[in-house]
Parts: structure tokens; C-alpha cells; sequence
């Protein structure tokens, strides 16, 4: 009997903001490596989760949301995104059933036509299918299908797992033959420290309102294994005006001491272990325009432009 033959490729997860590309990351790795929020945009940097499916190992690639940018920051995101697909081996276009085919989703495939190289497998994956009836699922799917030569056509529920394993084993057949990249039991490439960072911004999207949360950015400034086999992060929450920190610290720091803990009990989960999480917020008027801030995201600088 012969071994069967390891797979090893990358998929990048592609779609309109808060099409639950997020959540299907976490669903397929079995563990949170990208954040959630119900706010649009919070995934800025291309994270990539690491799944096991039989003898492949996928991975993930996290875009962020593809939307008409504004911002230097909003340039820099999507052109990661579009260059997180076009490298990818399999390309997946996530829609949300309920919002069926929007002008967004219509703009994103007129993309795909230009950019994607000849060859490369895209799946439609239509998420949230329990929010609207079988026929009006089936008519959408016809209907993207016209507009696109998808491989092949999901029904998912990435909140609730439906319709996720017939993905992740599709996808372990398309990725190419050849070794691992990762360890078995890497879950992510991200660094830690900034996985760690990640999750804290999370929970200030969670309990911040407007536009706050999308003008303040948290960097892990020092990392402390102890010999007690704890560990103790610093960060740093940089916001634009003393008016935003005044919000992000709360009434007697309430509200940074309430972020502090709900961060900290993620770490500690994440990394399975003791956390000491410690977080000053720190008024840079300008960050979005400091190039070492893209850097600590994962995004380019240059890509702003």
C-alpha cells in the first residue's frame, strides 16, 4: 500500500466586509486566529490560519474586506487583498445569502476577470444560509454563476459549521502535491506578539462606537516569558486625539480596565497559558501616516500611496 502524498497550498478568503470570512478562518483552524466584530473592516492585515485535512495543509490566507477605499490605511488594506488572491493557489468568494448579489460582490468579480491568473480554481461560498429560504439560495447560485465560472459552489454556515468540512475537503484536493510549510500544530504564521495585539484591538472594536475604532491601532511593545511560565505583554493603544483617549480609558479607566481583562482572558486561552496583559494609551496624531505602524500590521506603506 502506498503513502498517500502530502498537499500543501494557500487559499485566500475574499469578499465584501463582514462577509464572515473572519469566522470561517477560526472555524476551519479550530481555534481564533482572526478577529470578529460585527463592525466592517476590522481584519487589516493577511492572516494566515493553518488547517490539517487528511494529508494537506491548508492555509488560509485572511484578506481583508474588499470595499472602495478612502484612506491611505483603506489603499493599503485592499491592495493586500487582491494580492493575497492573485498568490493564493485556490481563490474562495465568500457572499452573505441574505444580501445576495450587491453592487460590491458585482465589482469584486469584474476584478477577479482582470487580475486572477489563468487556471486558478475560485469557489463561491454563499455564508449564512440560514437566514433565507432554499429557493431564493438556489436562484442566487444560478444567478453567480452566470456572472462567473466558479469551480464549484458552497452552501455554508461558517457561524455554525455548516457546509465547512465539504469545503476544507475540496480544498485539500485542489492544493498542490509537495511537503508541509508549517508544523502539524501551527495554527498561524502570525507573529504571537501580533495575534496578541489583534485581540485586543478586537475587544475596543467590540466596545467602542463610530468611527473610534477604525482611527486607533494597538502594537505589543514588550513580550516577558517568566520563569513561573506566565507571561507578560505590554501594549500600546494609539489613538489620534486626547478626546479619543479620555473615551478608550473611561470613567476611572473603566472602560480600558474592562478591554484589559476581556484581552487578557482571549490570550491567555490562545496561548494556554498565564497572562499579564498591561495597556497604556498613547495620543499620535498622525499614525496613520507613520510608515512603522503599517510595518507592525503586516501592510505596506507604500501601498497607501
Amino acid at each position: 500500500m502506498t503513502d498517500t502524498p502530502t498537499r500543501a497550498g494557500f487559499v485566500a478568503l475574499i469578499g465584501e466586509p463582514n462577509a464572515g470570512k473572519s469566522t470561517l478562518l477560526n472555524r476551519m483552524v479550530g481555534a481564533k486566529v482572526s478577529i470578529v466584530t460585527h463592525k466592517v473592516q476590522t481584519t487589516r492585515t493577511r492572516i494566515r490560519g493553518v488547517a490539517m485535512e487528511g494529508q494537506a495543509q491548508i492555509v488560509f490566507v485572511d484578506t481583508p474586506g474588499l470595499f472602495r477605499p478612502r484612506r491611505r490605511l483603506d489603499r493599503a488594506m485592499v491592495k493586500a487583498a487582491w494580492g493575497g488572491a492573485s498568490d493564493a493557489d485556490v481563490i474562495v468568494l465568500m457572499i452573505e445569502a441574505h444580501r445576495g448579489m450587491t453592487e460590491g460582490v458585482s465589482a469584486i468579480i469584474d476584478r477577479m476577470r482582470d487580475v486572477m491568473p489563468q487556471g486558478q480554481p475560485v469557489a463561491l461560498a454563499i455564508n449564512k444560509i440560514d437566514r433565507v429560504k432554499s429557493e431564493v439560495l438556489l436562484a442566487l447560485a444560478e444567478k453567480l454563476n452566470e456572472a462567473f465560472p466558479f469551480a464549484k459552489t458552497f452552501m455554508i454556515s461558517a457561524e455554525k459549521g455548516y457546509g465547512v468540512k465539504d469545503l476544507r475537503e475540496w480544498l485539500a484536493e485542489q492544493i498542490p502535491t509537495g511537503p508541509w510549510f508549517y508544523p502539524e500544530d501551527q495554527i498561524a504564521d502570525l507573529p504571537m506578539r501580533m495575534i496578541a495585539a489583534e485581540m485586543t484591538r478586537e475587544k475596543l472594536t467590540l466596545r467602542l462606537h463610530e468611527e473610534l475604532p477604525y482611527q486607533l491601532t494597538v502594537e505589543t511593545e514588550k513580550w516577558e516569558d517568566k520563569s513561573d511560565g506566565s507571561t507578560r505583554i505590554d501594549q500600546i493603544v494609539y489613538v489620534m486625539r486626547d478626546g479619543h483617549k479620555g473615551i478608550v480609558l473611561g470613567n476611572k479607566g473603566e472602560t480600558i480596565k474592562a478591554i484589559g481583562s476581556a484581552a487578557r482572558a482571549d490570550i491567555s486561552e490562545f496561548l494556554g497559558r498565564t497572562v499579564h496583559l498591561f495597556l497604556q494609551v498613547k495620543v499620535r496624531p498622525n499614525w496613520l501616516d507613520e510608515p512603522e505602524r503599517y510595518s507592525e500590521m503586516g501592510l505596506d506603506f507604500k501601498d497607501g500611496d
